[in-house]
């Protein structure tokens, strides 16, 4: 770099030694020098394993029932489950699914905004689980604000509030509407709460 400067500073130099008395110029050509830039640290993709068959099975019977707009469907889809989780006050998925209806959350909608949208997933044991959204498959050390991108800090706020946020500094995992599908299609859990909440209720 310092060479090919001084060296376009010996052609500038020398061809103003030239006169107009009709004298010898003398010109030296030099390659450009190449442009510095500065490196640009991209952060990594994760990759995200694809939906298993079984799981786009089950999304698919969900979303029959979503399109049905039938709460008595979703129900029988929970309980056809082994171990489902709709609450952590043990309350049967039909009382509580009403209860958050007259509270004015529909939980037919909010499942199909859920699965409309990423998901994340997580290893746990031998299986592989889809989480939805995919905030909640990040563990609490992760889904800091201060480490996400612009337009991931704006998605969490939108779907967790400033409450939610506050909870997460405080080092809590994600604590808004999740759900979870194993990679043999069990449909896990649709939760709008933590169990932390549900005992300090109590």
């Amino acid at each position: 770099m310092i060479r090919a400067v001084l060296g376009v500073s010996t052609a500038i130099l020398l061809a103003a030694c030239g006169s107009d008395d009709g004298s010898p110029v003398v010109r030296l050509e030099v390659e450009a020098a190449p442009a510095v830039t500065v490196p640009v640290e991209v952060e990594a993709e994760v990759e995200i394993a694809p939906l298993t068959e079984a799981v786009d099975t089950k999304i698919a019977a969900i979303r029959d029932v979503l399109d049905r707009d039938s709460l008595s469907r979703l129900v029988r889809l929970a309980n056809a489950e082994e171990s489902f989780v709709s609450n952590f006050a043990g309350e049967p998925h039909r009382v509580h699914w009403d209860l958050l209806r007259r509270t004015g959350f529909d939980p037919l909608a909010k499942l199909g905004s859920l699965l409309d949208g990423p998901y994340g997933t997580r290893q746990v044991g031998d299986q592989t689980w889809y989480i939805w959204p995919d905030f909640a498959a990040l563990e609490a050390d992760q889904l800091l604000p201060e480490k996400l991108t612009f337009t991931d800090r704006a998605r969490l706020r939108d779907l967790v509030g400033e409450p939610g946020l506050a909870r997460i500094r405080d080092g809590e995992a994600y604590p808004g509407v999740r759900t979870a599908i194993a990679e043999d299609g069990d449909w896990l859990y649709f939760v709008h709460e933590t169990q932390q909440d549900t005992e300090e209720a109590e």
